[in-house]
């Protein structure tokens, strides 16, 4: 059974960097699709950005375009989620997900594999 776990949220000051880990434990192998979406305080949880396991495809949401960066580790069977210039406005509690699937998925009701979360805040 596939699990995935966050990590490497903080506290970082706008315009800054910070990269947050997804460990992918139970080797999907193929068909899979990680992603990461966000959920600030009373707001609904958005998409970020995924990835399909074979890594041919990437999405990203509009906001963060250009600015955050998904990836995967094979050897390590981990998927990186790369922010830079990071806004106030990015601030959110920021999940890894994944799912079976064929291609790659941006809505929430997709995904059967759900991490704990991890606290990203972008403050001066």
């Amino acid at each position: 059974q596939v699990q995935v776990a966050e990590s490497g949220g903080g506290l970082v000051q706008p315009g800054g960097s910070l990269r947050l880990s997804c460990a992918v434990s139970g080797h999907p192998r193929y068909n899979y699709a990680v992603a990461w979406f966000r959920q600030g305080p009373g707001n609904e949880r958005l998409f970020v950005a995924a990835i399909s396991w074979d890594e041919t495809t990437t999405y990203y949401a509009e906001s963060v375009r250009g600015r955050f960066s998904i990836s995967r580790a094979a050897a390590e069977d981990t998927v990186y989620l790369q922010m830079r210039r990071l806004k106030t406005e990015d601030t959110a509690v920021y999940y890894c997900a994944g799912t079976r699937t064929i291609g790659v998925r941006r809505n929430a009701q997709s995904y059967d594999t759900w991490g704990q979360g991890t606290q990203v805040t972008v403050s001066s």
